[in-house]
């Protein structure tokens, strides 16, 4: 399973998302956008959005920490 995250170190709801992920043992790619163009560009290229966390599920885009979207998206 392909799972990305593209969020800020700043961003509370990107902290939960990544702590969701670690609990349930679900290995992810952690794209900080604040310091890193070419993964904003992606983020917003894939959701059309500006705000974190964006979530690629293998290819399933969730827009915010939405636990059953990503429960879901994941099989769980």
């Amino acid at each position: 399973m392909d799972v990305t995250i593209y969020g800020t170190p700043s961003c509370p709801f990107c902290r939960r998302t990544k702590d969701f992920f670690k609990k349930n043992k679900i290995d992810f790619r952690d794209v900080n956008v604040a310091d890193e163009k070419e993964g904003a560009r992606e983020m917003i290229e894939k959701s059309g959005q500006f705000g974190v966390p964006v979530i690629d599920i293998d290819g399933t885009i969730i827009v915010g920490f939405d636990r059953g979207k990503i429960e879901s998206a994941l099989g769980l």
